[in-house]
C-alpha cells in the first residue's frame, strides 16, 4: 500500500505538525551577499581606493600643469592659482601629485597580482598534491622567503636604470609570493581532507576542478588578504626607492617629490606644502587598503566582527543592547524562544536568616 506524500504529516517536537522549513527572506540573502561592503571599514576603503584609481587613470587629463613645466612663482605656498604650492624652480606640485599617482597604484597593483597569482599556484597545488610536490614546492617557497627584496630591487633598479616602474613591479611580485604560498599551503592541508572534498573526489571530479571549485572559494578571503598586503609593501617600497634616488627621478611619483623636497632642504625653508600633499596622499592609500584589510578579517571572522559592539541585532531584527563582560549567545530562529525554564533559585542558601528565625519559633 503505498501512502501519498501530501498526507504524511512530519511531526516536529516543539514545533507542531505540518513544520515546513522557513522560507529565506530575499532581504535576508541580499544581505548576506552585500555583507562585506556594508561593513563601515570596508566600504570607506573601497571608497578612498575607488577615488586613487580614477585619479590614476585620469590624472594627467585633469593636471592644471605641466608637471616639469617651470613658472615664475617660485617657492610659492597654496594660492589660487597654484592650490598646493610650488616648487623651487616654480612647479605646480598639484600637478606632480595627480601624475605621480599612475605610476604608485601601476606598480602596486601589478606587483599584487603577480605574487597572489604565484601564491595561490604554488601554495595550493602544493598542500593539495602533496608527497613530491610538496616538498619541492615548499623548498622552494623557503628560499624566496629568504630573499631581501628591498636590496635586491635596489641592486636590479641600479643596474638597469631605464627598466621604470614596469621592472619594480616584476621584482616585487617575483620576490613577495612567498609568505602567501606557505599560508595557502597550511589551509590547503586542512581542507583537501573535509567531507565535500572527498565526495567530489569519490564522484570522480579532477583536480583541477576540484582545487578550482572546492579550495579556492573557501580560500578566497585569505588570498584577498595577501593581495592586500602586497600592494602595501609594493607601494612602500616604489616610494622609498624614488626617496633615495633609485631609479629615475624624472618619472613623477610620490617619492620624487619627496625626493626632490628633501634634497632642496624644504623643511628648512618652511616650505611645508612641498612634502605634505604627497605624504598625506601615502598615508590615505595606506589607510584605505588598510581598511579593506581590517573589512576582510570581520568577514571571515564574526568574532571580529562583533567585537567591541553594545548592540547586537538579532534574526527577528529586534536590537539587543549586550552588558560589559558578558558574550552574546543569539539563535539563528526569528521566533522567541518560549520553551526557556527559569533558573532554579537554592532557597535556603539565599535566607537563611528567615529560616533561622523559623527554627527559633
Amino acid at each position: 500500500m503505498t501512502i501519498p506524500t501530501s498526507s504524511v504529516e512530519q511531526v516536529i517536537p516543539g514545533q507542531g505538525a505540518m513544520a515546513q522549513p522557513e522560507p529565506a527572506k530575499p532581504g535576508r540573502a541580499r544581505r548576506k551577499r552585500f555583507r562585506f561592503v556594508a561593513n563601515g571599514k570596508a566600504l570607506t576603503g573601497l571608497i578612498v581606493l575607488g577615488l586613487y584609481l580614477l585619479f590614476a587613470i585620469i590624472g594627467p587629463w585633469v593636471a592644471p600643469y605641466d608637471p616639469d613645466a617651470r613658472g615664475p612663482a617660485l617657492t610659492a605656498p597654496p594660492s589660487a592659482d597654484h592650490w598646493f604650492g610650488t616648487t623651487h624652480l616654480g612647479q605646480d606640485i598639484l600637478s606632480q601629485v595627480l601624475v605621480g599617482t599612475r605610476g604608485v597604484m601601476l606598480v602596486g597593483l601589478a606587483a599584487g597580482a603577480l605574487a597572489t597569482i604565484l601564491s595561490v599556484l604554488i601554495g595550493v597545488t602544493a598542500g593539495y598534491l602533496g608527497g613530491g610536490w610538496d616538498d619541492s614546492l615548499s623548498a622552494l617557497s623557503n628560499v624566496f622567503l629568504v630573499i631581501p627584496a628591498l636590496p635586491l630591487i635596489i641592486i636590479v633598479t641600479a643596474a638597469a636604470p631605464g627598466g621604470g616602474d614596469t621592472l619594480v613591479a616584476l621584482i616585487i611580485g617575483f620576490t613577495s609570493w612567498a609568505w602567501g604560498a606557505r599560508v595557502l599551503r597550511a589551509q590547503t592541508l586542512s581542507l583537501r581532507r573535509r567531507e565535500y572534498v572527498e565526495a567530489a573526489r569519490a564522484n570522480g571530479e579532477s583536480t583541477w576542478r576540484i582545487i578550482i571549485f572546492e579550495i579556492l572559494p573557501n580560500l578566497t578571503a585569505i588570498i584577498a588578504s595577501g593581495f592586500v598586503g602586497t600592494v602595501i609593501f609594493a607601494v612602500t617600497s616604489e616610494i622609498t626607492l624614488a626617496f633615495i634616488g633609485i631609479g629615475s627621478v624624472s618619472s613623477w611619483n610620490w617619492g620624487t617629490i619627496l625626493f626632490w623636497a628633501q634634497s632642496q632642504q624644504a623643511l628648512a625653508q618652511g616650505a611645508w606644502w612641498w612634502f605634505v600633499p604627497a605624504g598625506l596622499a601615502i598615508a590615505f592609500l595606506g589607510t584605505a587598503l588598510s581598511l579593506i584589510n581590517f573589512g576582510i578579517d570581520e568577514f571571515v571572522s564574526p568574532r571580529l566582527r562583533s567585537a567591541g559592539k553594545t548592540k547586537i541585532k538579532t534574526a527577528s531584527g529586534r536590537t539587543v543592547r549586550m552588558r560589559v563582560g558578558f558574550t552574546p549567545v543569539l539563535s539563528n530562529s526569528s521566533a522567541p524562544h518560549t520553551h526557556a525554564r527559569p533558573i532554579p533559585v537554592n532557597t535556603a542558601a539565599a535566607t537563611p536568616v528567615n529560616r533561622s528565625k523559623e527554627a527559633t519559633q
